[in-house]
Formats: structure tokens, sequence, C-alpha cells
């Protein structure tokens, strides 16, 4: 692991499942990144995530962590509901930002945000880390660069009944800490919106990333034996349709993936849990020379290498691969038009949704 000379110092603010199974390796092993610091009222979780990573600083103070000079940027790895108004705490001290998904919890505050984030020259960036598969991001420039028009877009995410069997055998062991800042109630009592905003971000973001911009939607939603699917129908500005299936928990194999269809060509992609590190299966057929392609993502680790375009972006002006506030914004509104799709029974324009899931 080859760092590079001028690395970006980083505060982590969380020491939380998310800080410890993705955001503190992945900083540390950046080539261009530095865990400088970490930040949580838990002194007992901060202490032991101190002394496992070795960051520079510890702070149990997240405007102590802000005040320091030394800390360029700031990831935010806590609850949906902290996210818009630490990153706005953020932006404010002068910090680039990159929060995990999603962006926040109602069209509303991302707005807000958005309308702080383009008062400063700060970067700011979501933490969709699928857009840094290499084989997604190959199906991206096929779809740009070859495909034509589109027809069509089908995505899918499945979560699974054994899903955690397989992650706990993955990820390491989470330390927790009965003084952790919790939101308010439990945001896995009410699962509709759990669920939207936890898997459904995976999803929405994924249907943007290849298939541009949403103009509305119409959502049905079946809810039996514990089980949830949501069947989406899409209309992109492009013209081109859209199917999501959001479906939580399936019986069998968790699976996510995607299908486009185009004027010159189709694509299609099998993606597979960010844990295994492994890229997603993609094959692309264009009509000019009648061939199949497949690329290899030898280095598929999302959560490093978001972190490394994220500090690309600010210490070399590389154009920003991650997604920023407008799409964080676009993916919130996407949400919401899901959710009130399928109360409503109607078609929801996003650019008229308001509110949250």
């Amino acid at each position: 692991m080859k760092k590079e000379e001028r690395l970006l110092r980083i505060g982590i603010l969380g020491c939380g499942p998310i800080a410890q199974i993705a955001h503190f390796d992945a900083c540390r092993k950046a080539r261009n990144a530095e865990l400088y610091a970490i930040c949580d009222v838990a002194e007992d979780l901060l202490l032991k995530m101190a002394a496992i990573h070795e960051p520079r600083a510890s702070y149990r103070g997240y405007d102590d962590m802000l005040a320091d000079p030394n800390v360029e940027a700031v990831l935010i790895g806590v609850a949906d509901p902290f996210h818009v108004p630490l990153a706005r705490k953020a932006i404010a001290a002068g910090k680039h930002v990159l929060v995990e998904k999603p962006l926040g919890v109602n069209v509303e505050e991302c707005e807000e945000l958005r309308r702080a984030v383009r008062k400063t020259d700060r970067v700011f960036q979501i933490g969709n880390n699928r857009c840094f598969d290499s084989g997604i991001a190959f199906a991206r420039r096929f779809i740009q660069e070859e495909i034509g028009e589109l027809l069509a877009l089908k995505a899918w995410y499945c979560d699974s009944t054994y899903r955690y069997t397989m992650t706990d055998n993955l990820q390491p062991i989470v330390r927790e800490s009965k003084n952790a800042r919790r939101p308010e109630g439990n945001p896995k009592a009410d699962k509709r919106r759990y669920f939207i905003l936890t898997h459904g971000s995976h999803l929405v973001d994924m249907a943007r990333f290849l298939g541009g911009e949403m103009a509305s939607l119409r959502a049905r939603l079946c809810e039996k034996f514990g089980a949830y699917s949501w069947f989406v129908e899409v209309e992109f500005a492009g013209g081109a349709l859209g199917h999501l299936d959001l479906t939580i928990p399936i019986r069998g194999d968790f699976q996510e993936g995607f299908q486009v269809y185009g004027e010159k060509g189709s694509v299609q992609g099998t993606v597979y849990l960010p844990w295994f590190h492994k890229s997603s299966a993609v094959e692309c057929f264009s009509v000019k020379d009648g061939q199949f392609r497949r690329p290899l993502g030898e280095d598929a680790y999302t959560y490093k290498l978001q972190i490394e375009g994220f500090a690309d972006a600010i210490l070399k002006g590389t154009p920003q691969r991650g997604a920023g506030i407008d799409d964080g914004v676009a993916a919130m509104r996407a949400m919401a038009a899901i959710a009130r799709s399928v109360q409503t029974g109607e078609s929801v324009k996003l650019a008229e949704v308001t509110g949250g899931v």
C-alpha cells in the first residue's frame, strides 16, 4: 500500500457500525488520504477505535474537531436524521464534506443544505459508493459513449433473509456503546421508511447514474409475511422508461443488478455486496462490432475508491466522480416520490414532490 506524498487529512464523525466496517479501514488504505481524527460522544467507543486505528487526534466534541485547522475534510457516518445539520456545521466551518447516504430525510432540509453548499467552494460528496465500482463505471461510460439513445432501464435491489449470515462472516465484529447518540425513537420501527432510505437510496442512485435524471414515477407496494416489494415505473427526462424493483427480504440469495437497452447496444450487470470487494460483473453489447465487452475490475474496494476520488477532487482539482449535492437532492426527491405515489396511487412528478419518506 503506497501512499502519495500529499494526503488529505480527514476527520471521521461517528465511531458506529459503518465507520468500523468501512470508513476507518478505507481511509487508512486510501492512497491520498489520512485518517487524521475521529470523533464520537461515546468516550468508551472513541477510546477503543483510537487504540485500533491510531488517528493523530480524537475528539468527543464535534465542534472541537471542526475547530482543528489540521482537519481539512469531514466524513459524516452517523444516523440519517443527523446528516444535514452536521453537514451544515462542517460547511460553515470551511471543511470539505463526504456524508453517508442518504443525504437527508426530507426534501426541504436537503434543498436548504444545497443552498448553503453553493455559497462555498467546498467539495461536497454523498457516500453512494456504487458509482466507484469499476464495472458500473464501465457500464456508464459505454452508455454515454456507445449505446446511443436510451430505450429502457431495469434495476433491482433485493435484500435476502440470509444476507447477514454472509456479511457477519466478512465484517469485523462491531463494538457498541450504551453511550452512543441515537435519533429519537427507533428508525427501524417503520420498515417502509427505513428500507426506502437505507436500501432504496442505492437503487435510486444506480438508476440515475446509468439512466439520467428522473422526471416522474409511479410506485406500488405489496406487503406480505414480513416482506416488502416496491415496483416503480419511471419516466426519465430523456424519454426512456424504467422499472425499479426494491424487495426486502427475498427468500434466497441477495440480488442487485441492472439491464439497459439502447439504440446501438445493451448492458447488463450483476452487482455484489460491497463487503466482498468484488467488481460488478458487467457485459456490454455493441452493434458496432457485434461483440460483448466485459471489464475486469481488479480494485473493487469501493469505500476506499470513493475516498480517493473525494481527495483527488480537493487536492488536485480533478472532476468530482462521486455523487454531489445535486445528486443527493434528486435522490431524496425520488425516494419521497416513491412514498407519495404508494400513498396516492398516482404518478408523481419529482420536481413537485415535497416532504420525506
